[in-house]
């Protein structure tokens, strides 16, 4: 495992409310891999607990760069970097 800090939210689109008492699913998928870093996308999609209605209710996109104890950039290891989209 490597630490990793948020360098940048390239854009966060809000665009569908999320009222209180609904379900969220968060799902995140590496885009991009860089030497030192790594760019996510993200999308959170709204449901009502008793409905099958899903709605994307926001959009963004991170970059991370991984650190070492000095918290300066330190390449990303080969192991560290996922070969299939991690969702959860």
């Amino acid at each position: 495992r490597l630490k990793m800090v948020t360098v940048s939210s390239d854009r966060v689109d809000f665009t569908h409310p999320i009222p209180g008492g609904t379900l969220v699913e968060l799902i995140g998928n590496v885009v991009r891999v860089g030497t030192t870093s790594l760019q996510v996308r993200v999308e959170l999609y709204v449901e009502q607990m008793y409905s099958d209605e899903r709605l994307l209710a926001v959009t963004g996109s991170f970059t991370f760069v991984a650190v070492d104890e000095q918290r300066r950039p330190t390449p990303l290891r080969p192991a560290a970097v996922a070969t299939e989209p991690a969702s959860h």
